[in-house]
């Protein structure tokens, strides 16, 4: 290795340096290789959190035809079983975000694989239909935990040349969970379906205790030596971590090292939080959840006959355009693909309306409902079965370019690393609060204003996402924590 490869990179402006070339200077020298492992090993929380979301799918059917009376579930039962663990994320979000920044992101994480492995634990050995309940909740609590420190902790690791790619990776781990868990329960009996979605965070916990915390956590505790020696770590011999260590220190000397309330009236503070929160709600009232509702009854007018399979195919599609969305996320920006998902949804969202409304038409009913549509199928000749299997499965794509991953990875990006835990906490809280509003809303939506002016709704959402991320979303793209921070501090 030659001295020039040892010489630290000169200051900003130095030498002929400008600021921009020094970073991109410094970027593409760097090794990914442990960074991609300190991700692999952080990703598998959001793994556990996807198999936790989809196990309810193949476990309920099966407990509500259980031989044992004790665990037994009735269709109020099973919707609380489905439901319960929105409620045990909501407040895992609270919890979330006061503990990430009280003892940092990596043992945060690692903590959740205690109610993960306990929660399904529960499951297995539940005597009755209240300590499935309980085990909904803790492993719930461990993924409103999950969804927010993982983010949090693969942004604060990662460089503006990948952090696009490494941060969609918890939602395409996310999606990968659930496709796991429909293609266990096609094998497996919900009792060793729960034993093997304990298996990951199990996986995690061990892993995780090789991997570093992040150095801009290190930094602000004022541990500047072991920061130091995570990044040399993370980047690799071929570039000097100090110049990037004196980036963040930089940052976090112009910060309190503690946040208070009163900040809240602060636009660095305020003006990311309104548009994080924003992002989640958008996310929620997409309709994503009603459209999910249907796909079982839509797999059927297709003649996909195993609602298992159909389950697989959601999953499948889910899995591969989240990859897309990765794999392209540091090229094509948060802003654009989020934009494009956003249009996708609100016109797939708005054709499943047309279609309703013609199903409307041939019935007596003004209200039609989940087992209604199975009956009146046949009676409808106008419209292809076909089409609303492609306006799923468009709809699904949308989601998965773009609302699906980009608010996740957004929401890591855009605060302050002093308010960093306690605003994506309120984030996550927003996200899962709306979440179990909207599931358990959705009947009441579908009686009143029908299948078609729901879907409207939605579509009408989705549309509504479009503009505020046209008109308030920032881009963040190639860029540093520290300069998206500095974005913030230049538009108040």
């Amino acid at each position: 290795m030659s001295n020039e490869e040892h010489t630290p990179l000169l200051e900003p402006g130095a030498g002929g340096f400008t600021e921009q070339q020094q970073q991109q200077q410094y970027f593409h020298n760097v090794w990914n290789r442990n960074l991609y492992l300190a991700t692999f090993a952080a990703v598998l929380g959001p793994l556990s959190f996807g198999f936790v979301l989809g196990y309810s799918s193949p476990a309920i059917p099966e407990l509500q035809t259980d031989s044992n009376l004790h665990l037994h579930l009735d269709s109020t039962q099973a919707s609380w079983f489905g439901s319960l663990v929105t409620i045990g994320a909501a407040v895992g979000g609270i919890i979330g975000g006061w503990i990430v920044d009280k003892i940092g992101r990596k043992l945060t994480l690692m903590s959740c694989a205690v109610p993960y492995v306990v929660g399904f634990t529960i499951i297995v050995a539940a005597p009755n239909v209240w300590m499935l309940y309980s085990g909904r909740i803790l492993t719930g609590l461990a993924s409103g935990v999950t969804s927010l420190v993982v983010p949090v902790y693969i942004s604060e690791m990662a460089h503006p040349k990948i952090r696009g790619l490494l941060g969609s990776s918890v939602q395409l781990m996310v999606v990968t969970g659930i496709m796991g868990a429909y293609v266990g329960g096609m094998v497996l009996t919900w009792y060793w379906l729960a034993v093997l979605c304990s298996l990951p965070p199990t996986l995690m916990v061990v892993l995780m205790c090789f991997m570093p915390e992040t150095p801009r956590y290190l930094l602000r505790k004022n541990k500047r030596a072991e920061a130091l020696r995570v990044l040399a770590w993370l980047r690799g011999p071929e570039v000097d971590s100090e110049w990037e260590c004196r980036q963040i220190e930089a940052n976090c000397e112009e910060q309190d090292t503690k946040f208070a309330l009163s900040e809240l009236k602060n636009p660095t503070i305020y003006k990311p939080l309104l548009i994080g929160i924003s992002m989640m709600l958008f996310q929620q009232l997409s309709g994503i959840n009603a459209v999910m509702f249907y796909a079982e009854s839509i797999f059927e007018q297709a003649n996909v006959k195993n609602s298992s399979e159909g389950s697989v195919i959601v999953g499948v599609v889910q899995v591969v355009f989240t990859a897309v969305a990765a794999i392209i996320m540091d090229k094509a920006g948060r802003k654009l693909l989020l934009a494009i998902s956003a249009l996708i949804m609100s016109i797939s969202a708005a054709v499943f309306g047309v279609y309703f409304k013609i199903w409307q038409a041939h019935i007596n009913n003004s209200s039609l409902h989940k087992t209604d549509i199975l009956t009146v199928v046949n009676s409808v000749s106008e419209v292809p079965t076909w089409l609303p299997l492609v306006c799923l499965v468009v709809f699904i794509t949308g989601f998965a370019l773009g609302c699906g991953p980009i608010p996740w990875l957004v929401m890591s990006e855009i605060f302050p690393v002093r308010a960093r835990g306690i605003a994506s906490g309120a984030c996550v809280l927003t996200n899962w609060s709306t979440a179990f509003l909207v599931t358990k809303e959705f009947h009441d939506l579908v009686e009143n204003i029908t299948q078609y002016g729901t879907f409207w709704l939605f579509s009408s959402f989705c549309f509504m996402n479009l503009l505020f991320t046209i008109f308030f979303v920032p881009e963040t793209k190639g860029r540093t924590l520290e300069q998206i921070e500095a974005y913030f501090k230049a538009t108040t």
